[in-house]
């Protein structure tokens, strides 16, 4: 059967906008870019290109995964963060649009600090600490996670992107064996309660792992982890940017100040919702 991008992009939406599948149209046509081999312009350009047998069928494979509810990024093994494409492993996170309130926020801080130490605990794909070292071309960084996947996945994305020589990862539970302090500790820690994973939609339910996701009981346990290690990373003007969950900000607050932090402010996202907590050591 002869099939050409523009038909496969508008049987594919259709299929997709059927089965409910949110974004139908960006899902349909990152994904015949994806089996055709080309780009967005060329996708415009020259929508009556045919596609080949090879690549119907990677196109039919790519829809029945979709169709699975498995997410286009799963799919294809990427995702795009601060502008910047992150390869995933089946360990990390996918990078989400919200944790860039964390990069804004961090690098305003580290405005006037020259040449910055950044420590990013929980790493995953390493988005966090690459995306500062890509901004801050004098800065160094140490991405720490529990899963040896995501250690090698964050290594991979960093020599990718041209940090590598600045970036150091290591397996560990969060600040475990570090003796050093950081001008900046960055943290998208798992705050999901883990009665909720099971409410959660398919795409983040069954393909993003549990590790990433689970806070425990009420969503929490990383916070307490966090707020016990961070006091020994900081210099006594370092800050600390930990993203938030929803509804989270007031608990985190009072755990952090008990901890003898000082929570300096919180960000809310692009939509509203409080997301990046700024603390830091109290100051006289």
């Amino acid at each position: 059967m002869i099939t050409t991008r523009d038909h496969e992009y508008r049987m594919l939406n259709w299929r997709f906008r059927q089965a409910g599948i949110a974004n139908p149209e960006l899902d349909a046509r990152l994904l015949v870019q994806a089996a055709a081999g080309c780009d967005e312009i060329e996708m415009i350009r020259e929508p009556g290109t045919r596609l080949n047998e090879a690549q119907v069928e990677t196109l039919r494979s790519f829809e029945a995964r979709r169709l699975a509810h498995e997410p286009v990024a799963r799919i294809l093994g990427m995702r795009e963060f601060w502008g910047l494409p992150f390869r995933l492993a089946p360990s990390t996170l996918e990078p989400r649009p919200d944790s860039e309130t964390l990069i804004e926020t961090a690098l305003d801080l580290l405005r006037d600090v020259e040449a910055p130490s950044i420590l990013d605990l929980g790493t995953g794909t390493g988005c966090l600490l690459i995306a500062l070292l890509h901004e801050r071309k004098d800065a160094r960084g140490l991405g720490v996670d529990i899963s040896d996947e995501a250690v090698e996945a964050a290594s991979r994305n960093a020599d990718a992107l041209g940090v590598g020589a600045r970036a150091a990862f290591r397996r560990a539970s969060w600040a475990e064996g570090i003796g050093e302090r950081f001008d900046l500790v960055i943290s998208n820690p798992p705050y999901i309660p883990a009665a909720d994973i099971a409410t959660l939609e398919p795409e983040v339910r069954e393909f993003d792992p549990r590790l990433a996701l689970d806070g425990g009981v009420d969503g929490l346990d990383a916070y307490r982890a966090l707020a016990a290690v961070l006091p020994r990373l900081l210099p006594p003007y370092g800050h600390a940017v930990i993203e938030l969950g929803i509804g989270q900000s007031e608990a985190v607050d009072g755990m952090f100040m008990d901890a003898g932090l000082d929570v300096l402010r919180v960000v809310p996202d692009l939509g509203g919702v409080p997301r990046a907590l700024v603390a830091g050591l109290p100051r006289s």
